[in-house]
């Protein structure tokens, strides 16, 4: 059985940092992505990356602040968050592509398995 578990979230000050954690377990994927959702809005690409080479894709938004890597041996992706601005508020999921082409995607319905979602808040 497939899961991911994220884990991470929380409140923080702007100009604050936060790492998140998802545990992936159940079988190999391709490419990992992290997204957002904040209230009333439409969920959001944030960043994915490839587990074979590390490859990594981000949205301009977050391009600079946030940095997405993995760790092959415990099968957990993170998310590290610097610099955070209210704006960044939203839950957080993580979701696992199990193949495809693009190796990387910024489309939600690409990815097969998804997160609990973990909430990041950030104050101002």
């Amino acid at each position: 059985q497939v899961q991911l578990v994220e884990s991470g979230g929380g409140l923080v000050q702007a100009g604050g940092s936060l790492r998140l954690s998802c545990a992936a377990s159940g079988r190999t994927f391709s490419s990992m992505g992290w997204f957002r959702q904040a209230p009333g809005k439409e969920r959001e690409f944030v960043g994915a990356i490839t587990w074979s080479a590390g490859n990594t894709y981000y949205a301009d938004s977050v391009k600079g602040r946030f940095t997405i890597s993995r760790d092959n041996a415990k099968n957990t992706v993170y998310l590290q968050m610097n610099s955070l601005k209210p704006e960044d508020t939203g839950v957080y999921y993580c979701a696992a592509r199990v193949n495809g082409i693009p190796a990387i995607s910024a489309r939600a319905g690409r990815y097969d398995h998804w997160g609990q979602g973990t909430q990041v808040t950030v104050s101002s």
